[in-house]
């Protein structure tokens, strides 16, 4: 049997936003718009900010540079502050230009490594005016075919490049490194697993932690046991929540596999990473035919209800039974926890906070939408690369 849902614990979820979501994307064959799209960062910040306003639990904004880039950030800094929110990760973007065709920090040319080095050095001067704390990586880079270069050679040139990065980082500030098994590079990809990873920001020091994003592995991989690794090796600095059918879909938390996305929880729950600040829970999905700010709303509130299924658990039964051995009443024990229907133990936690019962159902109501629809018509619309 599941055990009475401690609320308070609730309060300890905070889940970060990415401004990139409220932007146009699409497929490698069309980027679709969608009416009230915002324009510039600003215009991002706000509609996330409506996440945060009804959800209650979302209360930072990530970046990415230049997409996000304006001339003032520290006017971006006390608007997200007027808005109620924070700017939170900032993330690099070394992926989009002609000269990174070969990579970027693995590029056997040095010039291009360096154009490479010195485009995080501006995110890290981003992060002192927005007050962000972690610095985030993420490399297209690798090769499509044997021979093409130099595996253990590109992995000195990366190691080489991350010290560089590394060593101009302020002493509360952090980088975190996340992988990626493929895609654009398809024979082998330079930071292609959490163990390569682990193995740099270890090389790098305590202010490297290692970023785990859910579509970012092969079908099969057991993430729960990745995430319990982590943990246990201290080193897991955030994890990025999405889902996929297939591959890195990108797609809203818990739309592929919910009780995949409850056993990471549990792993999270277990191994002490939920509520710890150093653990940072962001959600990296594009929505690409769905209304943006309402797919941003269902991600954050279907992993509200994962973590109350995960705090419905009774840890003491099942500890029982792990030490008996008895396999089939530990994964009853589990079950039971996935199948509590939470929806009105959270509805009457958001209506003590002040929140609304049903956010969705309140956001839609709040006629948000069709005033940004009608204030931003005719306007230039952000999306990939903007």
């Amino acid at each position: 049997m599941s055990v009475p849902i401690d609320t308070d614990r609730l309060d300890l979820l905070r889940i970060e936003v990415p401004s990139w979501a409220y932007g146009n994307s699409g497929t490698r064959f069309r980027v679709f718009g969608t009416p009230g799209t915002p324009g510039d960062a600003f215009e991002k910040v706000s509609d996330a900010a409506q996440v945060h306003r009804h959800t209650g639990i979302a209360p930072t904004v990530a970046l990415h540079i230049p997409w996000d880039r304006v001339d003032d950030f520290g006017a971006l800094r006390a608007h997200a502050e007027s808005e109620g929110v924070a700017l939170g990760t900032v993330n690099s973007n070394t992926f989009q230009e002609e000269d990174y065709k070969f990579g970027s920090l693995c590029h056997p040319d040095a010039r291009v490594r360096a154009k490479a080095v010195a485009h995080h050095a501006e995110c890290i001067d981003i992060m002192r005016e927005t007050g962000s704390r972690d610095l985030k990586v993420w490399l297209a880079d690798g090769t499509n075919y044997p021979g093409q270069d130099s595996i253990r050679e590109r992995q000195q040139r990366l190691a080489d490049s991350l010290a560089e990065i590394y060593a101009m980082l302020d002493d509360d500030q952090r980088l975190v490194l996340e992988y990626k098994f493929f895609e654009p590079a398809f024979y082998h990809t330079d930071v292609p697993d959490w163990g390569t990873s682990y193995v740099h920001c270890v090389e790098l020091g305590p202010k490297a932690k290692v970023v785990l994003d859910t579509g970012h592995h092969a079908p099969g991989t057991n993430i729960e046991f990745i995430v319990a690794q982590l943990l246990r090796l201290g080193r897991l600095g955030a994890f990025d929540f999405n889902s996929r059918f297939y591959a890195d879909d990108d797609l809203i938390v818990g739309a592929a596999d919910p009780f995949q996305l409850f056993r990471i929880l549990v792993e999270l729950v277990d191994g002490g990473g939920y509520g710890d600040p150093d653990v940072q829970l962001v959600l990296d999905q594009c929505h690409n035919v769905e209304a943006k700010i309402p797919g941003q709303i269902r991600s954050v509130l279907n992993v509200q209800e994962a973590v109350a299924k995960v705090l419905a658990l009774d840890v003491d039964a099942l500890a029982a039974a792990r030490r008996d051995c008895d396999v089939l009443l530990a994964n009853e024990i589990l079950m039971d926890a996935f199948h509590t229907d939470v929806r009105g133990t959270l509805a009457e936690h958001r209506a003590a906070r002040g929140l609304p019962e049903d956010p969705m159902r309140a956001f839609l109501a709040s006629g948000y939408l069709e005033r940004i629809a009608a204030d931003r018509a005719g306007r230039a619309q952000a999306g990939w690369g903007a």
